[in-house]
């Protein structure tokens, strides 16, 4: 399996949402990305998560977070083991008190709730060689969940709390 880390979500041509994953050893893949389409609230759970900004109420990948850790679970790693006519699948696998346990997940929620448990993400090799492209050929543009993220982000970084006050 390579490491990858998550680069960045975007809107591909067809305005559909992209998590670019990227080899975390350069050598392993060379300046390849692992494009998986994801929806737009898996996009923003993942935007949030990456960029550590805190949402004013929490996402439901937050609340499965705060239940994992409330039941001594965490999270050991996600791995896209493989892709099936296009369809890309993943395990998630949790470190409990009764052992290591591993469960079938979208990689877009494998993703968001390894994210917030800075877990590695793992990707088979033959996914990588099926689906992988040139980080050259992935034309991308930010998508309006990443802009947002980052205008929060702006807000909370000028916000005066006396700003609040009557």
């Amino acid at each position: 399996m390579i490491r990858v880390r998550v680069v960045g979500v975007a809107l591909d041509p067809a305005q559909q949402h992209v998590i670019l994953l990227s080899p975390l050893d350069a050598d392993a893949d060379g300046e390849r990305v692992l494009p998986v389409w994801i929806g737009p609230q898996e996009a923003m759970s993942i935007l949030v998560a990456v960029e550590n900004t805190p949402p004013p109420r929490p996402l439901a990948h937050d609340v499965m977070t705060a239940i994992l850790g409330e039941l001594s679970a965490t999270v050991a790693r996600v791995e896209i083991t493989h892709l099936d006519d296009g369809t890309f699948y993943a395990r998630l696998v949790l470190d409990t008190p009764r052992g290591q346990r591993s469960f079938d997940a979208r990689p877009s929620d494998a993703i968001a709730l390894g994210a917030r448990a800075d877990a590695p993400i793992w990707v088979a090799e033959a996914v990588f060689a099926e689906a992988g492209v040139p980080a050259d050929d992935v034309d991308v543009q930010p998508s309006p969940e990443e802009e947002r993220v980052r205008e929060f982000r702006r807000f909370l970084d000028d916000v005066d709390p006396d700003d609040f006050q009557g």
